[in-house]
């Protein structure tokens, strides 16, 4: 019996052994089952930006040839959210030119970003955005879940349009992890350190207001401005923002509208993305405050503005509204076109197009531009703003928040302001701490956009000219007469604005052969050029004054601005030994003004031949070299006469 009992019990245990071994090995199976599913890891393309995902974290696939230069990437190790992904995926190394998957996280906003050339790929450098990026190997993290699609901020995705997937990677992991945004100190291992730069938030190019809260704050105390803007009231008649924390200028103090005056005034206006929607409006308040103040009419101000972004466009030109009223309407029907700050492209635009008679531009009165840049410029500005400037136009700088000691690294072309405007004492430029501080500007601005005696950039008859002088060095001159005749040169050259912006002075002495005494390019200021006539020696020789003609056309003039009126004034003793007709008729057909300045012995039928038509207004004879100073005041009337019957651009 206790046998039996004992065989029983054994038969028991073994039977429950065998059940705890096949369940475990079900177990395994299903197990082995879970685990294989094949999981789809969406494509993109080259071109999608970082900042058009929304998802925080994400896996994707990459197609070869990202390496492309179209492809733009901004920053290095740490890439601006306006940067192709997959793009910034081989300027890291993280992939080549033949594509694959990467693991991008989003981190918060820099201050700048630094350019480099790294894996056949060169960054660009960027100022500060709200929203950053890293990439690593399409690795899936433990513990993390990933979103089953890509969220995009468009109604249609860029995979989408490709005809592309969307499902996203996703890994097994714990329920209820989701990927989240990832601090950037956290990703690069460092401490966080709290910055002291104090601006708005500066949302992606992407940003919608449906999607901010998916996305990472800037560090520092930047957030704290859209604190201070909920508690900002408008206590003056212009809806300007007022605030306890703002200390200067009363801001509700009534706008003195100035009289009589009559400039055509251009406002450049930030539209890049980086500004961000605030801040757009309270550039455009800061616009229709300034409309109200000039008092826009035909008689008066007239105002057209230019937005700029990657490319700058005419919102409405000078001729379009004649009224404040109509004016400010428009203003506030402004919407921001997005992109990069390329104030250097739109400083040329305005330059080329819309300064024009067609455009409203009267002539008669200044041509100004003002020029308001967040931050800094992602462009050069500098040859830009110097065609600007020598084509007549008064530029202002009015920069909101610029670089901080920290930042500068980032700014790609270091003091922008002074490069740009038309004189750096000062009067041009606006250097404005805080967006809430903008409205303070309003009269300084009006008071000197409208002291018209003081915009020196205006084009004018003695600041818009390269003046080649072609001297007679011929042995009837003499030496005594010689210095008499650079006298009269010196007091010619005394009439004019010279710098390297405003009139430039050359001189070619002649003879049989001629000499460049120096060029255009040579003395840039008054004094300079006084002393460089002084120092010309006396060459002694023949008279070909054909040739003499031909030689500063080729020496001289070919190295003239092409914006600039050429002016050559010719003063000789005598008739020349060779033709100049056809030299005369050259230096016409290249656009050259010329007068002829004829004393003792020199042909007056020459000198006809030689001027510009009509010869009595570019033709002059004295009988002897010491009535030469007599020309200067004729000379310098009827240049001004010319100019000022032409159009001033």
């Amino acid at each position: 019996m206790g046998i039996a009992v004992l065989t029983m019990k054994a038969s028991v245990i073994e039977m429950f052994l065998v059940l705890l071994v096949t369940g475990i090995h079900s177990n395994k199976e299903m197990t082995k089952k879970i685990k294989r599913p094949k999981f789809t890891v969406p494509q993109i393309n080259c071109d999608v930006r970082a900042g058009k995902i929304i998802n925080p974290e994400f896996i994707v696939k990459c197609p070869a040839g990202c390496q492309d230069p179209r492809y733009h990437v901004y920053g290095t190790d740490v890439y601006a959210s306006y940067s192709s992904v997959c793009g910034a995926a081989v300027h890291s190394g993280v992939l080549d030119n033949s594509g694959g998957k990467i693991l991008v996280r989003k981190v918060a906003g820099q201050s700048g970003y630094k350019g480099s050339y790294s894996n056949g790929v060169q960054s660009l450098s960027l100022p500060r955005w709200r929203e950053s990026f890293v990439v690593s190997e399409g690795k899936p993290q433990k513990g993390v879940t990933y979103p089953i699609s890509l969220t995009y901020s468009s109604s249609k995705s860029p995979a989408a349009k490709a005809g592309e997937t969307t499902k996203a990677y996703q890994s097994p992991s714990a329920p209820g992890t989701t990927a989240q945004p990832v601090p950037l100190m956290q990703v690069l291992g460092t401490t966080a350190v709290e910055g002291t730069h104090t601006t708005l938030p500066k949302p992606p190019p992407s940003a919608g207001s449906t999607t901010s809260s998916l996305r990472p704050q800037p560090v520092g105390q930047r957030s704290q401005e859209l604190d201070f803007w909920s508690t900002t009231t408008y206590t003056n008649s212009q809806n300007t923002p007022t605030n306890p924390g703002i200390q200067g200028q009363d801001s509700g103090a009534a706008f003195q509208k100035p009289g009589g005056c009559k400039v055509d005034l251009s406002f450049l206006i930030d539209g890049s993305a980086s500004i961000g929607k605030r801040r757009f409006r309270i550039q455009k308040q800061f616009l229709a405050d300034v409309a109200q103040a000039l008092d826009i009419g035909p008689a008066g101000p007239l105002m057209g503005v230019v937005q700029y972004g990657d490319n700058p466009v005419t919102q409405f030109n000078l001729k379009t509204h004649m009224n404040s009223r109509d004016l400010k309407t428009a203003i506030e029907k402004i919407t921001q076109r997005g992109g990069l700050s390329n104030v250097g492209r739109a400083i040329s635009f305005v330059t080329q197009n819309f300064f024009s008679k067609s455009n409203g531009n009267r002539g008669s009165a200044p041509n100004v531009a003002v020029v308001m840049v967040d931050g800094w410029p992602t462009d050069k500005v500098e040859e830009a703003s110097r065609f600007a400037r020598e084509s007549g136009i008064n530029i202002f700088f009015i920069t909101m928040e610029g670089a901080s000691e920290n930042e500068k690294q980032y700014v790609l072309e270091p003091n922008f302001a002074n490069k740009a405007v038309c004189r750096t004492n000062g009067f041009y430029s606006f250097s404005v701490q805080n967006w809430f501080s903008l409205h303070k500007t309003v009269q300084p601005l009006v008071k000197r956009i409208c002291d018209t005696d003081r915009l020196a950039c205006s084009k004018t008859c003695l600041n818009s000219a390269d003046i080649g002088f072609i001297i007679d060095g011929s042995s009837s001159v003499g030496t005594g007469n010689f210095r008499t005749v650079l006298q009269f040169v010196a007091n010619l050259s005394k009439e004019f604005e010279i710098s390297d912006t405003d009139t430039r002075i050359g001189a070619v002495q002649y003879t049989y052969e001629q000499r460049l005494e120096f060029g255009f390019d040579v003395y840039s200021t008054k004094p300079d050029v006084l002393n460089a006539i002084k120092r010309v020696g006396y060459w002694s020789g023949g008279t070909s004054t054909g040739a003499a003609i031909n030689y500063a056309l080729e020496q001289l003039f070919k190295k003239s601005k092409p914006n600039k009126r050429k002016l050559m004034i010719l003063i000789t003793d005598g008739r020349s030994y060779d033709d100049v007709r056809i030299p005369a008729m050259v230096a016409r057909h290249e656009g050259v003004i010329t007068y002829a300045i004829g004393v003792a012995w020199a042909a007056q039928d020459e000198l006809e031949v030689i001027a510009t038509h009509p010869a009595r207004d570019h033709a002059f004879f004295v009988d002897e070299f010491d009535n030469l100073y007599k020309v200067v005041p004729k000379v310098i009337q009827n240049i001004c006469t010319e100019f000022n019957s032409q159009p001033r651009n």
